[in-house]
This record gives C-alpha cells, sequence and structure tokens, in this order.
C-alpha cells in the first residue's frame, strides 16, 4: 500500500532541492493523502510550457498544471526533458512498484506529483529565463 510520511519527505528533500537549485527553479515539497509525494513547482529557468510536445494541451489536475510522471520522455523535450527526468529520479529514491495491471494490483512505495503553479491564487509556473 502507498505511504508517504513526512520523515521520508525529510529525507528525500535534500536531493529535490539540489536538483531544483541545479536547474534554477522554486518550488515546494509536500505529502498529499499520506500516499503522494507532490513538487510544486513556482517558477524558474526552464521552459516547461515551451518545451512541451503537445502545444497547449496540459492536463488540469488539481486545479493546475501537472507533468505526466508516466511519459516525461514522450511529452517533453530540450532542458525540460533533462530536468524533469532528473527531478523525477530524485523523488523516486527507495520507491518500488510491484503493481500488476493485468490483476488491478497496485503495490508501490508512493506516488508522485510534479506540479506547474498554484492553485489556491491563480498563479502560474512562471519561466524567468
Amino acid at each position: 500500500m502507498a505511504y508517504m510520511s513526512q520523515d521520508k519527505k525529510k529525507e528525500l528533500a535534500p536531493k529535490i532541492k539540489a536538483v531544483l537549485k541545479k536547474y534554477g527553479v522554486k518550488g515546494s515539497i509536500s505529502v498529499s493523502h499520506h500516499s503522494n509525494l507532490v513538487v510544486r513547482l513556482k517558477e524558474g529557468k526552464v521552459d516547461l510550457y515551451g518545451e512541451y510536445l503537445n502545444g497547449d494541451n496540459w492536463c488540469g489536475s488539481h486545479g493546475s498544471d501537472s507533468v505526466n510522471t508516466y511519459h516525461i520522455d514522450k511529452m517533453h523535450t530540450g532542458k525540460s526533458l533533462v530536468f524533469l527526468k532528473e527531478l523525477h529520479a530524485a523523488m523516486m529514491d527507495g520507491n518500488w512498484d510491484k503493481s500488476d495491471v493485468m490483476t488491478d494490483y497496485f503495490n508501490v512505495g508512493w506516488y508522485t506529483d510534479i506540479v506547474l503553479g498554484k492553485r489556491m491564487d491563480g498563479k502560474p509556473y512562471v519561466y524567468t529565463a
């Protein structure tokens, strides 16, 4: 059963923050529903919208734009591809996936969400290059 604790988040935070700093991106790290590790990207030097391969067709999860962490390779290009892959790898450090989708059995350590912008105050991700 997926579970993400505050202690595990604190353990992963230095690696995640190092990736954010390396690419000049500001963001926050949180836990949602005791099962999701969430990194919310606020602004940065990575053009996440401009290097998205499907143009303006972002999915609006949680009222903000979310990165499909299962298809980063297919949906992004350039610096955003490299950044998102590195960020997601830092978020997944120590995670496992023993799921069997054929029997509808999902067994992961925790789920991950990468969200652009902030829903509560309507602030989108800002590209600052």
